[in-house]
């Protein structure tokens, strides 16, 4: 994979996994009411479902560039089609907002289940990592499967950073955001915006 593809991927990830979502509010929110272990705890569930996730897709996105080129040339642009449509629905919805600010008190354990199991019991992110990965992959590569393992690790790697980061600084993060009630009413503009340029990069000739 040449540079500039690989450098495309870190600045689209990077975006992406910054946008607000249920697994950071979560992350943040266990943190700040429960301390920096239970944020910690929480983040490697969620980065543990991930992982799965990664694994399906890749594996599935592989299998396909093996066996038919041309269908994978479909899939390409049915996800280029699935950001575009994240894009619209983003810029209509509603408000993200933070849980409370207390909460009981879970164990160690439970809160890396309950984590893993927020991210594992929705199948969107996989359908998202489909629509997402393949957009940074030439069916014609010498070993298409690689680049795609290649873009998954970088993509985990980068999601488990940020989001430790998410569980360290839980706490800070929680108070800011409630003190922005305009940023949180308007994120879904920025969240919008994101898909949609990714979805109309993808969707040019000769994509990302």
């Amino acid at each position: 994979m040449d540079r500039s593809t690989l450098l495309a991927f870190l600045l689209a990830a990077t975006a992406l996994i910054l946008i607000p979502g249920p697994n950071l509010f979560l992350i943040v929110t266990r943190s700040a009411a429960q301390g920096r272990r239970a944020g910690l705890a929480t983040a490697a569930g969620v980065e543990t479902a991930t992982l799965v996730h990664l694994a399906v897709a890749v594996s599935g996105v592989a299998e396909l560039i093996t066996r038919s080129p041309a269908a994978f040339l479909v899939l390409k642009y049915a996800g280029a089609a699935y950001l575009l449509f994240l894009g619209v629905r983003a810029l209509r919805g509603g408000t993200a907002l933070l849980g409370p600010a207390d909460g009981p008190h879970v164990r160690l354990l439970r809160a890396y289940l309950e984590g893993a199991l927020v991210n594992l019991l929705n199948p969107k992110v996989t359908l998202f990592l489909l629509a997402f990965l393949p957009q940074f992959v030439r069916p014609e590569a010498t070993d298409p499967g690689a680049e795609m393992r290649l873009l998954a690790a970088v993509f985990l790697l980068l999601a488990v950073l940020f989001d430790l980061g998410y569980a360290c600084s839980g706490a800070l993060l929680a108070r800011r955001l409630r003190r922005s009630p305009r940023v949180l009413a308007r994120q879904h503009w920025a969240v919008g915006g994101v898909y949609l340029a990714l979805g109309a990069l993808a969707a040019l000739p000769g994509g990302m």
